[in-house]
């Protein structure tokens, strides 16, 4: 299975990433449907930009990263691109902090996907709840050592936050958890894995067949002071 970095690719991890997380639906910026926009709602970040055309209209790209420094409220842009040297200085010149560079887009055939069972002595729990399901791996004192959420939105599963506590790294816990939460995804009729992997989790994705599709930048806008009332 090979996977073309393409807006629609962008657009159906962006569908699957709300989803996982319980937010809003992502919903076109208008006028000249440079990306999708979803309310956030949490602390240090109200909203959340996803940029569809950064490599194919790079003007795009100045027009969010116009509108995210112009926010009233604290708004994070994502950026999957193949040129990120490009990306950055639009948002250096907008003036954006960049807080991520070094993210990737990552897909993969869910079908193919290598099986991993928990190592002794962790316990693994499984739940889920309509299209998302959480997996947690407890230690022998009950104690989370690792977990994760994949989330099915037609035939894509999106995974996201997954997180080995660093008492527990190193004995093949995100392997047990990634296979876990695959396993879930494809009896539910996914076949295409899609899922943002920081630095650090890039190594395991990529031994467990999952292919780069594109780089990740996230910026946000510059802090807005509170107005005052005199």
């Amino acid at each position: 299975m090979t996977f073309t970095f393409e807006p629609e690719l962008v657009r159906r991890w962006a569908r699957g990433w709300t989803l996982a997380r319980s937010l809003p639906e992502a919903e076109p910026v208008e006028p000249a449907g440079d990306g999708l926009r979803s309310e956030f709602r949490q602390p240090g970040r109200d909203v959340t930009v996803f940029a569809l055309r950064a490599d194919e209209a790079p003007e795009s790209v100045e027009r969010l990263a116009a509108t995210v420094a112009a926010a009233r409220r604290t708004t994070w842009l994502h950026v999957p691109t193949r040129r990120p040297g490009a990306v950055e200085a639009v948002m250096d010149a907008a003036g954006l902090e960049l807080l991520f560079r070094s993210e990737w887009l990552m897909a993969t055939d869910l079908t193919a996907h290598p099986r991993h069972a928990p190592v002794a002595p962790y316990e693994r729990e499984v739940r889920t709840e309509g299209p998302v399901t959480v997996v947690s791996l407890y230690d022998p004192s009950g104690a989370v050592a690792a977990r994760g959420t994949i989330a099915v939105s037609g035939t894509d599963a999106i995974a996201d936050r997954i997180e080995t506590d660093a008492a527990h790294r190193r004995r093949g816990l995100g392997r047990a958890m990634m296979s876990a939460l695959v396993e879930t995804a494809v009896s539910q009729g996914a076949r295409t894995g899609l899922l943002v992997a920081s630095e650090e989790g890039q190594l395991l994705y990529s031994a467990l067949g999952w292919h780069h599709a594109a780089d990740v930048l996230v910026a946000q806008g510059p802090a807005v002071a509170a107005a005052t009332v005199g």
